[in-house]
């Protein structure tokens, strides 16, 4: 294949690809969230922000996030028996009308030496926030 060619079929890939949604800014990431139950969430609004920010962390000083240009997105994986779990959302990318959020899960390996404790791990990030409200989707990743 030529030159030109090369360049044409990777022009074709890159043209087919996903948009990537925009930059990932961390809002808070651990193993001790106070949310026990498995959940993917989407934030929109200060009093959203407000609400789920004690939820998760109670009393604690709560980020500032720009609700004009920014809207938040979490995974809590909830309440794990051991340590050694956590959680990555590690970007998003527009999809016809929805925002996918990508997200990985790191589990202890099997037969390894944990901690004996409960852990709650999360992910929480703030995107920017579309300019069209979209349906947002999460997707576990591999």
């Amino acid at each position: 294949m030529t030159t030109t060619g090369l360049v044409g079929l990777a022009v074709l890939l890159m043209t087919s690809l996903p948009a990537p949604a925009g930059p990932i800014r961390a809002i808070d990431k651990g193993a001790d969230s106070l949310v026990d139950d498995a959940r993917q969430t989407t934030v929109r609004s200060a009093a959203e922000w407000e609400k789920l920010w004690r939820q998760h962390a109670g009393e604690r000083t709560r980020p500032t996030v720009d609700f004009t240009n920014e809207m938040i997105v979490a995974v809590f994986l909830g309440s794990r028996p051991t340590a050694g779990f956590s959680i990555e959302i590690t970007r998003t990318r527009e999809e016809g009308a929805a925002l996918v959020v990508q997200y990985s899960e790191t589990r202890p390996p099997a037969g390894g030496i944990v901690a004996q404790v409960l852990t709650s791990p999360y992910h929480i990030v703030a995107v920017p926030k579309p300019a069209v409200v979209k349906d947002v989707r999460f997707e576990k990743i591999p």
